[in-house]
């Protein structure tokens, strides 16, 4: 992307619809999408994270959306890392020694289709050298939450696909089923929580911090009983056997993870772009730092999130979307500024405003 300044170029721009809370848009298998590529077309250059993008077996490419997992997306937030795009990740598949044989087969399958349909570089594969151990909770706000009992092995396998080559992480762990439980039944009917997504956060989370890679995770299921009322939102988890493939298609062009030196603010005349660490070089033109930040766009009441603060602290315009979920921690509460949308639409048209300078103040009646 380009770091010209100024009406028309692109506005780099963050957004959040945090995972596990029950959004009501945002909240299901890729159900995002739509909101991130008008957001992306809106500001020439979106940054997000998999739980926006991924839709089990559907996905949506888009060179203006940044596919970054969650921990590092606060870290770019924050200051300390630089997105450089790249053509071609290679993926390396970590699988949980819990799979069983059967259900292993059917992810190595999907890696095999997006090898030979889409071209990706995926490869090697690694299995832990014990299952991880994956269990399911949920906070006392009603948001999803989960643990490992083997997060070394988790660790160790990661650390073998990188001597090994891998540029990307593709992480697919074994978890618990319930499939007639109370709790999934109201999700797949669209309410409640996602009960996988904080599980799946953590796991993501710590390998791409312990690694420095981009790292992404589906869960390992068996198929659900066919639902004849499910809720559209709840579809693209039907689809196929695997969640697998949107994790590999996400991954395939997601950004280099790039260490950026604290920042000299000291410095006569510093430019307000962070250096990469270790001496690497990085054009300008090709990489997105986090100076370059424009807005950031997340739900109304999920607001305290890492990435949203950090942005706030920085005074990275915030827009503020209505989206209901089970949090209610909103921009009053934090004493944070905040432009409202009452959509992802009207949201659109504020990205639009910044992008060419226009005062958003302006657009509305009476003028404040």
């Amino acid at each position: 992307m380009t770091t010209v300044a100024g009406p028309g170029a692109p506005l780099p721009t963050l957004l959040v619809i945090p995972t596990g809370i029950g959004c009501e848009l945002g909240g299901y298998a890729g159900d995002g999408l739509p909101a991130a590529r008008l957001l992306a077309a809106a500001s020439g250059c979106l940054i997000t994270h998999p739980n926006v993008m991924n839709g089990a077996s559907l996905y949506w490419s888009d060179p203006r959306i940044h596919y970054v997992e969650g921990s590092a997306l606060n870290r770019f937030a924050r200051g300390e890392l630089a997105l450089e795009p790249v053509r071609r990740q290679r993926i390396g598949l970590l699988l949980d020694a819990g799979i069983e044989t059967e259900l292993r087969q059917r992810h190595l399958q999907v890696a095999d289709a997006c090898r030979a349909t889409l071209g990706l570089e995926i490869g090697p594969v690694v299995i832990t050298e014990a299952p991880l151990e994956v269990s399911l909770s949920h906070g006392a706000s009603g948001a999803s939450w989960g643990s490992l009992g083997r997060p070394h092995e988790l660790l160790r396998a990661g650390e073998r696909l990188r001597a090994a080559g891998a540029t990307a992480i593709a992480v697919v762990a074994r978890f618990p089923e319930d499939p007639h439980g109370e709790a999934l039944a109201a999700y797949r009917q669209g309410s409640g929580v996602d009960g996988l997504a904080g599980a799946e956060a953590v796991i993501s989370h710590l390998l791409s911090a312990h690694l420095g890679l981009p790292c992404a995770h589906a869960p390992a299921l068996n198929p659900l009983p066919l639902d004849p009322d499910l809720d559209p939102r709840a579809a693209g988890e039907e689809l196929g056997y695997t969640f697998l493939a949107c994790v590999l298609v996400g991954l395939s062009r997601a950004p280099n993870l790039v260490e950026l030196a604290p920042l000299d603010h000291s410095a006569h005349g510093h430019s307000g772009l962070g250096h990469p660490a270790g001496g690497r070089h990085l054009a300008l033109g090709a990489a997105i730092f986090p100076q370059q930040l424009g807005a950031v766009v997340a739900p109304a009441g999920a607001l305290g999130g890492e990435a949203v603060l950090a942005c706030a602290e920085r005074g990275v315009p915030l827009i503020a979307v209505h989206n209901p979920c089970v949090l209610d921690v909103g921009a009053a509460a934090l004493g944070l500024e905040a432009l409202e949308a009452s959509s992802y639409g009207e949201a659109a048209g504020l990205l639009l405003a910044l992008r060419e300078g226009i005062w958003p103040g302006s657009l509305g009646r009476p003028l404040r």
